[in-house]
């Protein structure tokens, strides 16, 4: 497979951003910064070790939160999901906007959820 993920975020859909906001910044002791993009805004803390932890305020069950999401940096999201296709792979939600950018889901071989997501400032396909 030619996708070789660099970046990834974990994702988590929770039920009150401002709660999530004082915790992760006041308790947990994260600099958490206010994003535009989604209504009402969402959140995103930085690691020193590269990874993300973003937070999106919006119903959530266990097992789709929190999610592994793989940043594209190299080829198009188009191109990524549709190899992954035709390698079996069960794509959820195909290619879609997202804040930003794009996203798509898929699942690993036991069903746990996995995403992609990509700058709009990259071209979706290169082919």
């Amino acid at each position: 497979m030619s996708f070789k993920p660099k970046n990834a975020s974990i994702v988590y859909y929770v039920s009150d951003i401002a709660r999530t906001e004082r915790f992760y910044r006041d308790t947990i002791g994260l600099s958490v910064e206010r994003m535009e993009g989604a209504e009402p805004f969402w959140l995103q803390a930085s690691l020193e070790s590269g990874l993300d932890l973003i937070f999106f305020e919006m119903e959530g069950e266990r097992g789709n939160t929190p999610a592994v999401i793989f940043t594209v940096e190299e080829g198009g999201i188009d191109d990524v999901v549709a190899e992954l296709a035709a390698n079996g792979v069960t794509i959820v939600t195909p290619v879609s906007e997202a804040p930003g950018g794009w996203s798509a889901d898929f699942l690993d071989p036991d069903g746990f959820g996995l995403g992609l997501w990509q700058s709009e400032d990259l071209p979706r396909s290169l082919k």
